[in-house]
């Protein structure tokens, strides 16, 4: 991949003064070489990244989007530093929250080529003091999130509390391990923190290696990612964007966080660039890169199943999205002052990162969907099957834990359409999928009956989560 700028000249008369508006650093092409956007395609990027810098809803942010060694466009809009008026750099520094997620994925990966530890080690190996109880928790169960252990991001209490403070890192796992856990694991699937933070520490202890050091060594190093680092507020660190939030009349730095707590689930820093070199060095060509082994790279992209046979929609790390027919592999990150988007698709070859320095105004995922619909043209629209059988069977209430909170599900008939009801998240009419599969956007919802055939179970699948909630008629 070559390490160019899609604009070299990013800081220059008038190619300042745009930069700084957030509207793109320089004019677009008036021809499109082979292998690079159209003026049309730069223009409606452009568009994209300025409008919530415009309205107020981020500060600045990041684009790069890559096919092959063909560099489509690297660029930075807005203010890296509104206090001081600052545009966003070339190689700005961002805390790219969960996408370390897939480098934790990967460093236990890397440890299990050198046989150093097993995917179905008990947690308790490496971790003896961990109360389990009469329960056996693997790391293949934490890297997916069904593990059933409590998130510790969800005990918002403690979260808000702990979060600036300065105290020795096992007292965050004393406090989420002292929770109950929200199921049994490997029966449900919710996007867990703590279960992260646990692989850090086996990392630590399997390597004998700090989870920082293991990183820099074995992943950033190889991959040519220069300017990555563990998050670290005490240092300074060239380039590095500061984070913002809404306020009532504008945007606020983001409260303080202290990253000994993010650490493997959400603490590592990087830039638009290093994340290309990354997702070429993971994922290669789409056939795996030279991080892993064939093998490790095939176990990091493959969904597992939960105990009875149910398929996820998360491998480890990544989640695993479908666009059309074509398989794209993807994750976010959010943490204070920052959301991020990094995504791949391997028949194209193609990766987006969208790295924004600003949490709760724009969501990151958005801008990056939109600059995938620029690149690969617009989403075909579902096709709805008609559902000409009996919806009154699926009609009730199922209720079932979900991430932070107790979900609870009303099904009901209008006009003889399916409708669901789920408060916060996706609701409204049901589309049939076959069987008894309904989906809704990009959530599907699968009832599940007993022997009997009456429906007593409905299974809710958000690709990062797989909610299992009982039927609870009166």
């Amino acid at each position: 991949m070559t390490r160019e700028r899609h604009c070299p000249a990013f800081r220059t008369g008038l190619a300042f003064a745009a930069l700084a508006l957030g509207l793109g650093g320089c004019g677009a092409p008036q021809s499109a070489p082979e292998g690079s956007l159209t003026a049309g395609q730069v223009d409606d990027i452009h568009a994209i990244a300025a409008a919530p810098i415009e309205e107020g809803r981020a500060a600045g942010m990041s684009i790069a989007v890559v096919r092959g060694a063909d560099t489509l466009l690297i660029e930075e809009f807005g203010q890296a530093d509104l206090e001081l008026g600052v545009p966003t750099p070339p190689d700005a520094v961002y805390e790219v929250g969960s996408v370390t997620k897939q480098f934790t994925a990967a460093a236990i990966l890397l440890l299990r080529e050198e046989e150093t530890l097993s995917l179905d080690d008990p947690l308790t190996k490496w971790l003896p003091d961990y109360p389990v109880g009469n329960r056996t928790v693997t790391v293949r169960r934490l890297l997916d999130h069904t593990s059933g252990i409590k998130g510790y991001t969800e005990m918002q209490h403690l979260w808000n509390e702990i979060a600036p403070l300065e105290l020795p890192r096992d007292t965050l796992v004393t406090l989420f391990a002292a929770e109950p856990f929200e199921f049994e694991p490997g029966t449900a699937m919710t996007y867990n923190n703590s279960a992260y933070f646990l692989a850090g520490l086996i990392i630590e202890a399997a390597s004998g290696m700090s989870y920082e050091d293991f990183v820099e060594e074995h992943l950033f190093a190889p991959a040519g990612m220069e300017d990555s680092r563990y998050c670290h507020k005490e240092e300074l660190v060239p380039n590095r964007a500061k984070g913002y939030e809404p306020g009532e009349d504008g945007l606020l730095p983001a409260p303080y966080l202290n990253h000994l707590w993010p650490y493997a689930a959400g603490s590592l820093c990087s830039t638009v660039r290093d994340l290309m070199a990354w997702n070429q060095a993971l994922h290669g060509d789409g056939e795996g890169g030279g991080i892993l082994s064939p093998e490790s790279y095939r176990l990091m992209i493959t969904p597992e199943t939960l105990h009875d046979g149910t398929e996820l929609r998360y491998a480890k790390g990544l989640a695993i999205t479908d666009r059309d027919g074509m398989k794209g592999i993807r994750h976010g990150g959010g943490i204070f002052g920052f959301v991020t988007d990094l995504r791949y698709y391997p028949a194209e070859d193609l990766s987006i990162a969208v790295l924004i320095n600003t949490a709760g105004g724009t969501a990151s995922g958005d801008i990056a969907q939109q600059v995938e619909d620029v690149i690969l043209g617009p989403r075909a629209e579902a096709i709805a099957i008609p559902f000409d059988g009996d919806a009154a069977p699926y009609a009730g209430r199922y209720e079932g834990p979900a991430r932070g909170r107790r979900l609870v599900a009303e099904v009901g008939i209008e006009d003889g359409q399916l409708m669901i009801d789920t408060g916060p998240g996706p609701g409204g009419a049901l589309t049939w999928l076959g069987g008894d599969t309904f989906g809704r956007g990009s959530t599907r919802f699968r009832f599940v009956r007993d022997a009997d055939g009456t429906v007593d179970e409905l299974r809710m699948d958000v690709t990062s989560g797989h909610y299992v909630l009982r039927r609870v008629d009166p």
